[in-house]
């Protein structure tokens, strides 16, 4: 049996690369399309490097998914089993300050990803979903009966993409989809050759730390000391990028051995909390700690 072609898109970004070495060691062709908004071409070369001999069955294109043209011509270049899409801007105040860039970049960018598949015959999916469709949740951990509802403009467009999917699923039976709802993915590949490396500020714990720790930025911020946990800070869900790595080669071998997938959901995540200042143990930098109220 050849191997099986599968395009990445965001393949470049932090999830994107770890999950795009994961599909070569495991015996995949990857074509990555990126617009490197966030990321940096870097991280597919240290990919390609890491793959060893299976780096040879690695391609990148710089595209945005906006541009019809462009990604059709990745279509007519290669004939693809299945997408994994990463491809879509992620912060969530960002997209407070930006709401119509953000609806603009992933609404429109996976309409126009799904209708390119559907022209060159392309109907496997597995679509980067995040559990803010959660909004805020009455109890945890979540599960995936939960009501779905958004807080900010991110989660909202996370929240019509599914449902795009489940709706061009229900009329077209040949569409099969798995969309997975990431907790909070942290870490790196065990060569730390590859790993979070965000523009701009971070929008999340681990890279800050990271920041501080080499001493790109001088201090970190804990906002909040008064929730209802064990010391008064947030507490999230982390999952390690190699296990969400993993997590997507799974739903990709279901997606193809599985004749009744339909629209199927999955939470990626460990189900147990964790204090944000537990991840600053071996911190030896200054950490200011205020409340946002």
């Amino acid at each position: 049996m050849l191997p099986k072609n599968i395009l990445v898109t965001g393949g470049a970004g932090y999830i994107g690369s770890h999950t795009a070495l994961q599909l070569l060691q495991e015996g995949f062709h990857v074509v990555v399309v990126d617009n490197l908004v966030n990321s940096s071409e870097v991280a597919i070369k240290r990919v390609a490097e890491l793959a060893g001999c299976a780096g040879k069955n690695l391609a990148f294109h710089r595209v945005d998914l906006r541009d019809r043209e462009s990604l059709n011509e990745v279509f007519n270049s290669t004939k693809f089993d299945a997408v994994i899409h990463f491809a879509g801007l992620k912060a969530v105040g960002e997209s407070v300050q930006k709401p119509l860039l953000y609806y603009n970049n992933n609404l429109i960018g996976t309409i126009t990803l799904l209708e390119t598949m559907s022209a060159h015959g392309c109907k496997n999916l597995i679509f980067s979903s995040s559990a803010t469709v959660y909004g805020w949740p009455k109890q945890v951990p979540c599960t995936e009966e939960f009501p779905l509802s958004a807080a900010n403009p991110y989660g909202r467009t996370k929240l019509v993409i599914e449902d795009i999917c489940r709706d061009i699923q229900n009329i077209d039976a040949n569409w099969k989809i798995i969309l997975l709802r990431y907790f909070n993915p942290v870490g790196a590949h065990p060569s730390g050759y590859i790993g979070e490396d965000p523009h701009g500020i971070p929008n999340n714990l681990m890279p800050y730390i990271q920041q501080v720790a080499v001493g790109r930025r001088p201090s970190l911020t804990v906002f909040g000391t008064d929730y209802n946990t064990k010391d008064g800070t947030g507490v999230r869900d982390y999952i390690h990028i190699m296990d969400l790595a993993d997590g997507h080669i799974a739903a990709l071998r279901k997606l193809f051995h599985d004749p009744k997938i339909g629209c199927e959901v999955y939470n990626l995540g460990t189900g147990k909390e964790q204090q944000c200042l537990k991840w600053l143990q071996h911190l030896r930098k200054p950490v200011e700690r205020k409340s946002l109220w």
